[in-house]
């Protein structure tokens, strides 16, 4: 069982990751909850994609900045900073995938974890 945790609150994380998410325009936002799986190594994923390079950079740095502000809470490591197709922000409770659209459709995240309880946080574009 894994015992490390960094957010007293990892449900209001996730809560700011999409709100920050969604106010710059991230698409197809679904947070994962992996806790029932047996064998994640976090409790949540939370994951949206965008139109454009710009768009992954300037979402990950929102989730960021917000996590600091409203949680108190700093990313563990980050990954992808340098291709900004796929950004991982891990903020060990929750880990959060920003990808470029055609990025999120070749590695099929969700699929990968289709037996995780799958919340929809905005509709489809």
């Amino acid at each position: 069982m894994r015992i490390r945790h960094q957010s007293e609150n990892p449900e209001q994380l996730v809560a700011t990751i999409v709100e920050a998410m969604d106010s710059l325009k991230g698409k197809e936002i679904v947070t994962l909850d992996l806790r029932e799986t047996g064998t994640a190594v976090t409790d949540y994923f939370v994951i949206c994609h965008a139109n454009s390079k710009t768009q992954v950079d300037a979402i990950a740095d929102k989730v960021i900045d917000e996590a600091l502000e409203k949680n108190g809470v700093k990313p563990y490591h980050t990954e992808g900073r340098d291709n900004t197709e796929w950004i991982l922000i891990d903020f060990v409770d929750v880990v959060v995938h920003v990808f470029l659209q055609s990025m999120r459709k070749y590695y099929q995240l969700e699929e990968l974890w289709a037996d995780a309880e799958r919340i929809v946080n905005s509709v489809e574009d």
